[in-house]
């Protein structure tokens, strides 16, 4: 008899990148119901891990790229190429430029990191034909409203927007003499900013104030870079006046765009280019046909490191679990730990959350080893075709 069709689509758990996490599940699964029909599909909300994750389930492949880290390093990436139907798609990870993962505890210093290399990403992808662009912008090490990536694409000299967000400070409006011609680049493409952040780029809910913090500033640098990158919002309105809406007439203004903040404002840059924001797990999700694959699906698995409350509002796992709930098709979430409900954990669309035994690195010290044997207990459950 046909074993249960089982879908496997994790983010990160704890030290195991997605596309790991994806096969120690499904080495552990199998191992305890080999019957068992089992695909696995990493995921990722737009950060770093986003490509792996797409290489996976798209049909493309991998241009090869050197480009920079914040500090100016030259670092090797990639750039996925896939067929499209009105041309090529790209998909970027800007992480993989400008990842906060990409430094060393002393270096992250959000003053002066810059964007400049997720530049050269975008070129990369131009020069390789694409008519659509979909970066995904998650966990970068930088704060500088994307001036570097701007600088990189010709809007204004490296040695002015290149030197992190403090000293956008510096700058005039001639610093910008280059953008209507770096937005003529990208007329013709279909830019997309994949991200989980919606916020804008500025306030008390932007991304100085919110996320300055998490990647090396103090107090006072963060309200600084504030500072600065507003200075750098109302120049960047003086050289490209914003549009204004039809029906209130009121200034269309590109840093209160949703997802403007991501990535220390390179969201915002984008947006400048004539980007739009989607979500970033949706997007993935999109380009690996993950509907049609949940359709065919008895069950779906999602996981993740910790299921908390931020998981509630934005993550990946929700954003499986919303898709799955939407075809029918029970979710159950693997998480290294949870600190939420059994009803909030209904609510928000999973039938079942299982956590690994003895907290996020199991008995053994091992990531792998406990997530395994916590496969293997939960395919016991909802699995009825086992040996």
């Amino acid at each position: 008899m046909a074993g249960v069709r089982v879908l496997i689509v994790p983010d990160s758990v704890d030290d195991l990148a997605s596309p790991r996490a994806a096969d120690v599940i499904g080495s552990g699964w199998a191992a305890a119901a080999p019957r068992d029909r089992l695909v696995l599909q990493p995921a990722s909300d737009g950060g770093a891990g986003f490509l792996a994750a797409l290489a996976q389930g798209v049909d493309g492949r991998l241009e090869a790229v050197v480009t920079t880290d914040p500090l100016g390093r030259e670092v090797p990436a990639a750039v996925l190429l896939a067929p499209g139907e009105n041309g090529p798609t790209a998909y970027v990870e800007a992480a993989q430029a400008a990842g906060l993962h990409l430094l060393a505890d002393a270096e992250r210093d959000p003053t002066r990191t810059s964007s400049a290399g997720v530049g050269r990403l975008l070129l990369a992808a131009l020069d390789l034909g694409a008519r659509r662009v979909v970066v995904g912008v998650g966990g970068l090490g930088t704060n500088d409203a994307g001036a570097g990536l701007l600088a990189t694409l010709g809007v204004g000299a490296p040695d002015r927007l290149g030197r992190g967000g403090v000293a956008l400070a510096d700058l005039t409006v001639a610093d910008l003499a280059g953008l209507d011609s770096a937005r003529r680049r990208f007329r013709d493409v279909d830019l997309l900013v994949a991200t989980d952040v919606a916020s804008p780029l500025l306030g008390l809910k932007g991304t100085s104030a919110v996320f300055a913090g998490r990647i090396g500033a103090s107090d006072e640098q963060a309200q600084r870079l504030e500072a600065s990158l507003g200075h750098f919002a109302s120049l960047v309105a003086r050289a490209h006046p914003p549009r204004r809406d039809l029906l209130s007439g009121e200034a269309i203004r590109p840093e209160r765009a949703p997802g403007a903040g991501a990535g220390g404002g390179v969201g915002y840059a984008l947006h400048l280019l004539g980007g739009r924001h989607v979500e970033g797990v949706d997007s993935l999700l999109d380009a690996v046909g993950f509907d049609r694959a949940a359709s065919a699906s008895d069950l779906v698995v999602a996981a993740c490191g910790t299921f908390d409350w931020e998981s509630l509002q934005q993550s990946v796992a929700l954003g499986v679990s919303r898709r799955a709930q939407r075809l029918g098709v029970p979710t159950v979430l693997i998480a290294g730990e949870s600190v939420v409900s059994r009803r909030e954990a209904i609510d928000a669309g999973f039938s079942g959350v299982y956590t690994v035994v003895g907290g996020p690195r199991g008995p053994s010290g091992g990531t792998s080893d406990a997530l395994a044997a916590l496969m293997a207990r939960v395919a016991h459950t909802w699995s009825p075709q086992r040996p």
